[in-house]
């Protein structure tokens, strides 16, 4: 069974900065893409930014600049180091892992992380 733990939410001040994690475990055989999105209520989940295992990374224009998305692939966890955090970047983080687990591939999600940015 594959298990999704995403850590490192919390609350910061506009400027301030956060770095997200998410690690998956059990027997996975590899992991292709890895990627965060957001959700505030009354809205649709928005893809924040994902990279592939080749490396190729990809963001949202709005945080382009201000967010590193980065993987250790050892470790399989992905993490999201978000600075210049704005009130807008406040929402709930997912992770999301494209990977290869008993034979098939699959995506799951972590459980979602609350990310606050207010004075």
């Amino acid at each position: 069974q594959v298990q999704v733990v995403e850590s490192g939410g919390g609350s910061v001040q506009p400027g301030g900065s956060l770095r997200l994690s998410c690690a998956a475990s059990g027997s996975i055989s590899a992991i292709y893409v890895m990627g965060w999105y957001r959700q505030t209520p009354g809205k649709q989940r928005e893809l924040v930014a994902f990279i592939t295992n080749a490396g190729p990374t990809t963001y949202l224009d709005s945080v382009k600049g201000r967010f590193t998305i980065s993987r250790d692939n050892a470790q399989n966890t992905v993490y999201l180091q978000m600075n210049s955090l704005q009130p807008e970047d406040t929402a709930v983080y997912y992770c999301n892992l494209d990977l290869q687990y008993n034979g098939r591939r699959n995506t799951y999600w972590g459980q979602g992380t609350q990310v606050t940015v207010s004075s």
